[in-house]
């Protein structure tokens, strides 16, 4: 099977030129004109720009768009902002009837490349709200990226291309999101930029689940985690974790149990009393993580949506994300903030952390790794192990590490590093795989397992096979 051709930046541009039907503006700021330039330079662009501009000043930016209540102007709301200024002037400026063929479209970015000294790192965001049909409402896809190269001219070039491939998916892959997301990075690696949040709406993205776009990002390589909230809808990681006092609990919650919920409850009990740890700045997220999602081969999508939809029904946030080891975990979060981090963790995960099999690749093994995680403010609460009621309870002080490494648990634990949980001794016993297997096989009792109110969802939604 042979690979499709991808067409280059230019010949994107020309074949939207060349389509007498779209015709839309562009409004670039911070970054240079870089998107336009592809389209002015591919030929045939005085039947598709209507307009183009760069409202650098601050004033006259504020003047056009209205100042954001955070005073940034590299956001999502700015974004947004130029993105319905724009397309409303082209339909109250425009004759409908003089123009019934149509396909309007306005192309926006805000975005900071970095900076000559090289301590930010360029980032921002880019969108488009477009037509599909003359008669048709508008759709609109926004995204944030964080742009890689070494150097403002080459983050430029970069922009130029991602703003390309963004117009010409618009109008040729709507009908499938998956490839439009993917067409994003044609001519581009990740070497060049992240793409870490996208979301679309309108009328031909109804039956667009955002959740699956995030999972998509994560299962193509385009980033290595994603936040989506309580509501469903994608976020961008900086909005929600930065300066925060980060909480995770990590598991499969296929489904969330009542066990998981101990776990929640009691670690984020114990992580408020934290003297570094003020209770209105806590993100709580229950993460999955991609090998999670894979441990049954190929990652179900329906399954994906199914732990989802539970955990925010609850009125979670969910990380997904590719870090299998903690450290990395710690280290990305470590990007967004320096207040305290927890994370609430079982027995077996604790001994996965002392394993050091997992830190092979690293030229300091363990050492690096924890390095990594105990050089930052971070607390491990540990939620105790009994298989069987009449099996030895496994917590802190029991569990069995490795001689060679007992030292360095030891020197952890004894300066506060970890610390036990409380614990409901009542569900112990309970494992998310067990329930599984009751609903799956249509067995009673499965529903004593989960907390109050999921049985009802499970139901109600027909999850994890449920008939």
């Amino acid at each position: 099977m042979t690979k499709p051709v991808i067409l280059s930046p230019t010949q994107k541009a020309l074949q939207i030129n060349l389509d007498s039907a779209i015709y839309g503006t562009f409004a670039e700021i911070g970054a240079g004109q870089e998107v336009v330039r592809h389209f002015f330079r591919a030929g045939g662009a005085s039947g598709t720009i209507a307009k183009t501009m760069s409202a650098y000043d601050k004033d006259f930016s504020d003047a056009i768009y209205g100042k954001e209540v955070d005073g940034r102007y590299v956001s999502k709301s700015r974004l947004k902002k130029i993105l319905k200024q724009e397309y409303g002037l082209i339909e109250s400026r425009l004759n409908r009837e003089e123009h019934p063929d149509k396909k309007y479209f306005s192309f926006a970015n805000t975005l900071a490349t970095i900076n000559y000294t090289k301590t930010v790192k360029g980032h921002g965001w880019m969108g488009c709200r477009f037509q599909t049909s003359a008669d048709g409402g508008y759709n609109e896809v926004i995204f944030h990226v964080r742009l890689n190269d070494s150097d403002a001219k080459l983050q430029q070039e970069t922009i130029g291309v991602m703003g390309t491939n963004l117009i010409y998916a618009c109008f040729n892959h709507y009908k499938e999101p998956k490839t439009f997301i993917k067409s994003l990075y044609d001519n581009l690696t990740r070497d060049n930029l992240e793409l870490d949040m996208i979301h679309m709406e309108g009328p031909d993205f109804e039956n667009v689940d955002n959740r699956l776009l995030s999972l998509t990002l994560v299962k193509e390589g385009m980033t290595d985690a994603v936040i989506f909230g309580p509501d469903g809808k994608n976020q961008q990681p900086s909005d929600v974790l930065y300066k925060k006092n980060i909480l995770t609990i990590r598991g499969s919650f296929r489904p969330v149990t009542k066990v998981n919920l101990d776990m929640m409850e009691n670690g984020y009990k114990a992580f408020i009393e934290e003297n570094k740890v003020e209770k209105d700045n806590v993100q709580l997220l229950f993460e999955i993580t991609l090998s999670n999602l894979k441990m049954e081969g190929d990652i179900d999508e329906k399954d994906f949506l199914d732990r989802a939809d539970i955990l925010c029904s609850l009125g979670h946030s969910v990380l997904i994300s590719n870090y299998k080891q903690y450290y990395k975990l710690i280290e990305y979060f470590s990007n967004y903030t320096k207040a305290r981090m927890g994370l609430i963790i079982g027995v077996n995960n604790l001994l996965e952390i002392f394993d050091d099999k997992y830190y092979r690749n690293l030229n300091g093994g363990i050492l690096e790794a924890f390095g990594i995680l105990f050089t930052r403010d971070l607390k491990i609460y540990l939620y105790p192990y009994q298989a069987e009621a009449s099996d030895e309870l496994l917590y802190s002080k029991n569990i069995p590490i490795h001689r060679r490494l007992r030292p360095l648990y030891d020197y952890l634990l004894k300066n506060g590093k970890i610390k036990d949980l409380k614990f409901n001794a009542s569900v112990l016993q309970i494992f998310s795989r067990d329930i599984l297997n009751k609903i799956k096989k249509k067995k009673d009792g499965w529903e004593e397992g989960v907390p109050d109110g999921v049985s009802e969802i499970i139901l109600d939604k027909k999850l994890f096979g449920v008939k």
